[in-house]
């Protein structure tokens, strides 16, 4: 038999790529950036940990379709704008509105959601339509789905709106009668009242003509190629078809 010999460069050559390939990131393809907010209980940090019914669906997918991402939190308005400029961002617990169905690459609902102006029950504020809200100061989020909704109806910041980068100063604004009226989603308000003991804001107008579907979503920016985006749709599928999602619901709902 022929013997092969190899020069000292050669072998720390071989080794050297083989160590390469063991520890080789994941494909370009696969490789994410993942933004939120904190609006509890969708997704919350507690104990430096970020949680809520939301984060606990992304997670499942995550695992589902094989693919490792850390989670950011920050104010909402710069992760919807990295979402809207960057490529293969994923953000949640996004609204599905018309302003934003051509914006992003949707992958599937991952909470519930309904919509509703909220007041205080000794206000005894009473609205038959949007249109009767404009005479009164109302809590919004920047950039959120509630925000852009009034805008796009002819409300302003500095008249009518109150913006402010955090859901719970909102329900502190609205409880210490800085705000007439608190625009919010259902569940988010009921968890900051129950979370601060304080009386429960009640919907003076529901806005069921606020988002297209009944439900807070995950979605991607458009720079992100349609196959990572049709992985995780099935990923959600699968989530939802063996049980998952419900249980995680069952611990929020």
């Amino acid at each position: 038999m022929k013997r092969v010999l190899f020069s000292a460069p050669s072998v720390r050559r071989l080794l050297l790529a083989a160590l390469a390939c063991l520890s080789s990131p994941a494909p370009a393809s696969d490789r994410i950036q993942i933004v939120t907010e904190e609006l509890p209980p969708y997704n919350m940090t507690e104990d430096g940990r970020l949680t809520g019914m939301s984060t606990e669906v992304v997670q499942a997918v995550l695992e589902e379709v094989g693919v490792q991402a850390n989670i950011q939190s920050m104010p909402w308005a710069r992760a919807y704008d990295i979402a809207l400029n960057s490529e293969n961002v994923l953000i949640y617990s996004i609204a599905r509105t018309r302003q934003r169905e051509q914006l992003f690459k949707w992958v599937g609902i991952v909470a519930p959601m309904r919509w509703h102006l909220y007041s205080l029950p000794q206000r005894n504020i009473q609205l038959r339509r949007l249109d009767d809200a404009r005479r009164y100061q109302i809590a919004t989020v920047k950039q959120d789905a509630g925000e852009q909704h009034l805008l796009a109806r002819g409300f302003a910041i500095g008249k009518n709106l109150q913006s402010s980068n955090k859901y719970a100063h909102n329900y502190e604004k609205l409880t210490l009668g800085r705000v007439d009226l608190w625009i919010a989603n259902e569940l988010n308000a009921r968890y900051l009242a129950r979370r601060a003991g304080a009386e429960v804001p009640v919907p003076v107008l529901s806005l069921p003509d606020l988002a297209d579907d009944d439900g807070l979503s995950m979605a991607f920016s458009l720079q992100t190629s349609d196959a990572l985006v049709e992985r995780f749709r099935q990923g959600l599928k699968t989530v939802r078809d063996n049980g998952t999602y419900a249980t995680i619901a069952k611990r929020w709902l």
